[in-house]
């Protein structure tokens, strides 16, 4: 089947290599793409928030299946205009997209199914903000309504700092602050059958020992020595489930990536926030170990026959992704940097460890930088410890001028074996 993915990252790079490695994928494009996707797939220029263009260029190619990755396109409907035009899409409708796209709708559905989280208010006032702020007490948990590409949220003990960032949002959602360790858990689902993926762990501060701000997300790693081994089986009973089937009951059926991001506290599983897509840097760790081709697991989301999906096969090898960011990232990045090593990490370092490209582009033969998060360097091993140690000696040979990543991936988990 011939495949278009929309995106341009590091997420789109891993699906676009799981995809290119998948024998029933005879053709794969990208749109826009970036210099390392170009390795795998054909690119093609398109504004990813324009569904109608996205439709064309979809129609155009003789896509059977269009992945969309990024969480914007969705929120804006792109999904519904390719469906519009008969295509699958893997990716939620625009109002099921608001799961994401809107912290408030989230906290309605889980409300609604049940589902364990945090508890809440929605602001909209000064005064509302000062009350919640005052109900809650520190550490403040404070999130911007929106979408904020996983910038939009600030934990902090520091009050006035706190008040500031409610005060910058036009909606806030304030809410108690969770304890205890967190898991990104994915699902794919068809509205109906929700099939769980393997359990990862992200790393959402810029610094070692989670120090500095939030960022997108430095780096990941699979499987989790140190989680109870029910544990999926117990976010899909009281998480994944209720959410996909209250969706489908309120007439807006999610299917596509459910997303769930998850706290591990002193008083059971709480849901942190959901994401409508595959999230970055656990997309890239997750696939790296998925060994059932990609494309007809997406395809099934897309038709609604997931039912008929065989169970997925999975490596007993982990991952790691370590995320390379360019200077002054997740403040306003430095971009045209060129990028040196690529070469050497697919000559010495393959099949084992390989580069992922986030914010790259193409300037003349070199490769430059050309977002914050720049590379996701990923590898597998027959343990954490293994799979470290290769992506940490891939890292070492890219050579990107002020360039910055943790030196701390995996570094606790790889202790428990």
């Amino acid at each position: 089947m011939k495949v278009l993915v929309i995106g341009g990252g590091a997420r789109e790079h891993a699906l676009c290599r799981s995809l290119s490695l998948d024998p029933d994928v005879s053709a794969l494009y990208c749109a826009p793409g970036n210099a390392g996707i170009a390795d795998v797939a054909e690119l093609r220029d398109v504004d990813p928030l324009d569904g109608d263009a996205v439709a064309r260029l979809a129609t155009e190619l003789d896509a059977a299946l269009v992945v969309v990755g990024p969480e914007a396109p969705l929120v804006a409907g792109v999904g519904d205009a390719v469906r519009a035009v008969g295509i699958p899409v893997f990716g939620p409708s625009g109002e099921a997209a608001q799961l994401e796209g809107s912290k408030a709708f989230a906290k309605d559905v889980m409300a609604a199914a049940g589902v364990p989280t945090a508890r809440s208010y929605l602001c909209t006032t000064p005064e509302e903000v000062d009350e919640a702020l005052d109900a809650f007490g520190a550490p403040y948990v404070v999130k911007d309504d929106g979408l904020a590409a996983g910038k939009g949220v600030v934990v902090t003990e520091d009050l006035a700092a706190a008040r500031d960032h409610a005060l910058a949002c036009d909606r806030v959602v304030i809410e108690e602050y969770l304890d205890g360790p967190e898991v990104s858990l994915f699902a794919i689902t068809d509205g109906v059958t929700v099939l769980p993926l393997q359990p990862a762990q992200d790393f959402k501060r810029a610094l070692d020992g989670d120090e500095g701000p939030n960022t997108g997300g430095m780096g990941a790693y699979s499987p989790l020595p140190w989680a109870d081994p029910k544990l999926v089986d117990e976010v899909m009973a009281s998480v994944l489930q209720p959410t996909v089937d209250e969706l489908r009951r309120r007439g807006t059926p999610f299917s596509g990536l459910l997303y769930a991001g998850l706290a591990l506290t002193s008083r059971g599983v709480r849901v942190i926030e959901f994401n409508a897509r595959f999230g970055d840097p656990e997309t890239q760790v997750v696939l790296a170990r998925l060994r059932t081709p990609l494309a007809g697991v997406l395809l099934n989301a897309a038709n609604g026959t997931l039912d008929t999906q065989a169970e997925l096969r999975w490596s007993e090898d982990a991952a790691v992704t370590v995320v390379i960011a360019s200077h002054n990232y997740p403040d306003t990045p430095r971009t045209g940097d060129p990028i040196e090593g690529l070469a050497e990490v697919a000559a010495e370092d393959g099949p084992d460890a390989y580069v992922l490209h986030a914010g790259t582009r193409h300037e003349g033969d070199a490769v430059v930088s050309a977002g914050g998060r720049v590379l996701s360097v990923t590898a597998t091993g027959s343990d954490l410890a293994r799979a470290r140690e290769k992506a940490y000696k891939a890292v070492a040979r890219i050579r990107l001028d002020g360039s910055q990543h943790r030196t701390d991936i995996a570094a606790k988990a790889a202790q428990h074996g």
